[in-house]
């Protein structure tokens, strides 16, 4: 058992004005929709010297009840299904961030160092190039384990055992357990909670990783290599025989010991190219984009740049550089520039094929690749022939009239792998993963 560790003042400083303050100014950074309460952040703040006073009143004296949350669906990457999200109130938020501002540096400083979700000065960048790390030392085969709905099935008696273990405040565990069976309003219905610890909270991150540390110790027990964030966990061996004995192990004890479900469909044993890490994929020792990845990326394009001629092209281009420089940052830890090449080039052959459908009749397209510099007899052969506006989008005289500078200098693309990044291969092919 963990070493209990005294902190006698834990509830006390959860009472205070000092550490709620703080509560709200992270609950405030993070941003974030109301509750069923329909109280927003900005109509808390407009009296927090009340509703703060209020809290500590009824945190104090054990009157504080926490509302149920208000449950959201959101789509999944690649459209597979709904994610179910809880929006906790602001009051409610408040106290769950003061909550884990207290409890963060108890439990974090025990948990494994190959666990990097949802923890201070850990990235997923550092999760997927200790991955690779991993993969070249002689490990190139994959347990990928799946966890089936990992947020929905906590069980919440062994998180509060195991929070118990360090955690000797009685009174914080049983705040924590409140919070736990709060409930989920449905169409104005509330359903008890009788286990699961729902995605949209403060807290729930943390909770996930006290659940989850006891998986870790297991792994490093037996004395396997591993990287975990959150609930994506890949452990890497040498040989595929040894795969599939580890998943079958560790399989066992997520579903015995720690009451969880193994997604059977999801997990697999594989080499690292074939298997995808918080996007990316591991392919002769370097870091390239999954596939999967890709393919979401050219689904978002494409909603992005719907069809329609009457719409103006600069506010399609502003909402997919808002998007894109947020992507592009994120994989650009890719040894691959050609991976964003391509997205960017699909990104321009949408717009292209934008400003081709705007030209309600072929004389007006004609007029305006003329006057945009293409050689009238090229225009001609363009613009008469029988190709549907996709294919026009990406014909030479188009893009001569369009070109990449074009986007570039007038509408102001963000192209990201324009930038020459130092681990990026000068290699100008296209990789195909599987």
């Amino acid at each position: 058992m963990s070493q209990l560790i005294e902190e006698p003042r834990l509830f006390e400083n959860l009472c205070s004005s000092l550490y709620l303050g703080i509560g709200f100014i992270l609950v405030k950074r993070n941003r974030g929709k109301p509750g069923i309460d329909g109280v927003s952040i900005a109509d808390f703040e407009a009296n927090l010297d009340e509703e703060l006073s209020q809290l500590q009143q009824e945190l104090s004296n054990w009157t504080y009840q926490p509302s149920p949350v208000r449950r959201v669906e959101i789509p999944k990457p690649g459209g597979k299904g709904m994610r179910l999200l809880g929006i906790p109130t602001v009051r409610d938020r408040v106290v769950q961030a003061t909550l884990k501002l207290l409890l963060e540096p108890i439990f974090d400083p025990h948990f494994s160092p190959n666990s990097y979700g949802f923890r201070p000065g850990r990235s997923q960048h550092q999760a997927v190039e200790a991955a690779q790390r991993i993969v070249n030392s002689g490990k190139p085969y994959v347990v990928d384990i799946d966890l089936s709905k990992f947020f929905d099935r906590i069980h919440h008696d062994r998180l509060i055992a195991r929070m118990g273990e360090k955690v000797t405040d009685k009174r914080i565990l049983r705040l924590v357990g409140l919070m736990l069976r709060s409930g989920i309003m449905i169409n104005g219905v509330v359903i008890p909670s009788q286990e699961g610890a729902m995605q949209g909270g403060p807290l729930s991150p943390l909770l996930s990783n006290i659940v989850l540390d006891e998986l870790d110790q297991e792994l490093e027990r037996r004395g396997l290599e591993f990287c975990r964030f959150a609930d994506d966990c890949n452990i890497f061996v040498k040989s595929q025989k040894a795969a599939e004995r580890v998943m079958e192990k560790v399989s066992q004890f997520i579903e015995k010991k720690l009451k969880l479900k193994v997604n059977q469909e999801k997990s697999q044993v594989a080499l690292s190219d074939k298997v995808k890490f918080l996007g990316f994929t591991v392919v002769n020792g370097t870091i390239a984009i999954a596939h999967k990845a890709l393919q979401t990326a050219m689904d978002k394009v494409k909603a992005l740049t719907p069809r329609g001629t009457h719409k103006a092209l600069e506010p399609a281009l502003d909402k997919i550089n808002q998007w894109y420089v947020g992507w592009s940052n994120y994989y650009s830890l890719t040894n691959y520039p050609s991976q964003l090449h391509k997205i960017e080039a699909h990104i321009r052959r949408r717009l292209r094929s934008r400003l081709v459908s705007q030209q309600k009749r072929k004389q007006h397209l004609y007029r305006n690749l003329v006057k945009r510099g293409v050689p009238r007899k090229q225009a001609s052969k363009t613009v008469f022939s029988n190709n549907k506006r996709w294919v026009l989008s990406n014909a030479r005289a188009v893009t001569r009239a369009y070109p990449n500078s074009w986007f570039i200098n007038l509408k102001g693309q963000e192209i990201r792998s324009d930038r020459k990044l130092a681990h990026w291969f000068e290699v100008s092919q296209w990789i195909r993963l599987a």
